[in-house]
């Protein structure tokens, strides 16, 4: 399973979080405490906002552990809301475009999880983007895919959280038309440059693991504590979403 953080507030460099705490994004990339696969060293990737509406982009196939150039940009790069993710691959391959953060104009959206049985939906989950989403796929992984999906729910005018649930809601119904009993799950943050969402879902009772921590200014979410302060971490409950606008969180209800 992947690791990942999010953070909206006030700007902060990107190492503040993804570099410094004890047990760090990029520590987790070697040795995560509460994820199924220990090391997430199939690459790793971050997306931040700065003075235009589409974020800045930066992946890499090699372990996050590694590269002084990913140390050399968080130490440099100040943002209000960025979104960080290591990965361990469930499919698809080890590639940059499989890479998270994924992101179509101003949206970004990084995942935990997977769909169940996902070759043999894959097909009939693509065929449902039109054609402009299509053409953006870049990758292979269901989670792009995902991501996609929801664009597409975006563009049409619905709001984030309706666009999250029913996206989750009709790939689950196809994984139960298909006869599929492997889970869905999906841990996931999504943003538009302005709010970041963020969600703990499974069509089991085993959603992956996310925290929501208060900031200076801000608001931090992670796949597992970042630090040694594990008790101000709080956990999303099973199915729970979280908004982040403005410095404040409010929780939008589960699905």
């Amino acid at each position: 399973m992947c690791r990942f953080l999010a953070y909206a507030g006030d700007p902060i460099l990107l190492e503040e979080l993804v570099c410094k705490p004890s047990h760090s994004l990029v520590k987790q990339s070697l040795s995560a405490v509460q994820a199924r696969t220990v090391t997430n060293g199939d690459g790793f990737g971050i997306g931040w906002y700065g003075e235009r509406p589409e974020p800045g982009i930066y992946h890499e196939v090699m372990p996050a552990w590694s590269d002084e150039n990913l140390l050399s940009r968080c130490a440099n790069v100040r943002s209000r809301l960025f979104l960080a993710h290591v990965r361990a691959a469930t499919g698809g391959g080890i590639a940059r475009q499989n890479c998270h953060p994924f992101h179509h104009g101003r949206y970004m959206l990084i995942h935990n999880g997977q769909i169940g049985g996902y070759a043999r939906l894959r097909r009939q989950l693509e065929s449902q983007l039109p054609d402009a989403l299509f053409e953006h796929r870049r990758g292979a992984t269901d989670s792009e895919l995902l991501f996609l999906l929801i664009v597409q729910q975006l563009q049409a005018g619905m709001p984030a959280p309706e666009a999250l649930r029913r996206v989750l809601a009709s790939t689950h119904a196809a994984m139960q038309q298909a006869g599929i009993a492997e889970p869905l799950r999906f841990a996931a943050a999504l943003t538009d440059g302005d709010t970041l969402w963020a969600i703990r879902w499974a069509s089991d009772d085993q959603p992956p693991s996310l925290y929501t921590k208060p900031q200076a200014g801000g608001w931090a979410i992670a796949s597992e504590p970042l630090g040694d302060d594990s008790e101000h971490w709080t956990p999303l409950a099973p199915g729970e979403m979280v908004r982040v606008w403005r410095g404040e969180m409010e929780r939008v209800g589960a699905g």
